[in-house]
């Protein structure tokens, strides 16, 4: 199993008020399955996504990734591991405004092991043609690709999105979401993708529905809809 989860506990504390956020959750993909993490808000998703990328911690439980237990790493090396396995796409992109899409890009090529061609992956996401552009100069769908091809460039193990279409509409979703197919078929990107939108999961291998930090059901899709056509 490429991704293996068990019985991950994470609480917060606030003054004297304990929350618990996971309540023994697990989840587990195979290496080349896309994978998508459903339910509400405040049902513990992005904990759980956190977790998983080294980004937090959690009180109780394992996270595995490709035979790396995460969670027994020191925090030096958890550095390491977010830097050589690991790519984020959030819902808002957090491109820094000053540099051109190309240096947003080159800026996490230069720090890793086994980077990919940046030219490679602008052209994968459709974004050659604006390398010297900055942020401020493309759309939010635009923005988005490009937050992907800096997710990418770094050749992860594992690419993780938080709400990757949240704050796009309905057609911008739908050209992320085959993006994010393409990927996964190209590179052979495992991918983990976490949604509140049910239409979503049917593009996925596995469904994981979590609701009060337990994940309550598990669903594996024998055939999946193509991200072109999905309808919400």
């Amino acid at each position: 199993m490429f991704l293996k989860v068990e019985n991950l506990k994470k609480s917060y504390n606030t003054g004297d008020v304990t929350t618990m956020v996971l309540k023994g959750a697990g989840i587990n993909l195979d290496k080349g399955e896309i994978g998508v993490i459903l339910g509400p808000s405040g049902s513990g998703k992005s904990t759980l996504l956190n977790i998983i990328g080294g980004i937090d911690r959690c009180d109780s439980g394992t996270v595995s990734v490709d035979n790396i237990e995460v969670t027994k790493l020191t925090d030096d090396r958890l550095t390491d591991f977010r830097r050589e396995n690991i790519g984020f796409i959030f819902q808002f992109y957090n491109l820094i405004p000053n540099l051109t899409v190309g240096e947003n890009i080159e800026v996490v090529s230069n720090i890793s092991k086994n980077p990919l061609n940046t030219d490679e992956v602008l052209k994968a996401v459709s974004m050659l043609d604006k390398k010297h552009r900055f942020p401020r100069e493309l759309s939010g769908g635009e923005q988005q690709r490009v937050s992907i091809a800096r997710a990418i460039v770094k050749n992860p193990k594992l690419l993780l999105c938080d709400e990757p279409t949240g704050a796009l509409d309905f057609s911008t979703s739908r050209d992320i979401l085959k993006l994010l197919e393409n990927i996964n078929k190209e590179f052979g990107t495992t991918i983990l993708m976490i949604t509140h939108n049910t239409a979503i999961s049917e593009m996925a291998n596995k469904v994981f529905k979590i609701r009060s930090g337990e994940v309550v059901e598990s669903i594996v899709n024998k055939t999946t809809i193509p991200a072109e056509r999905i309808e919400w």
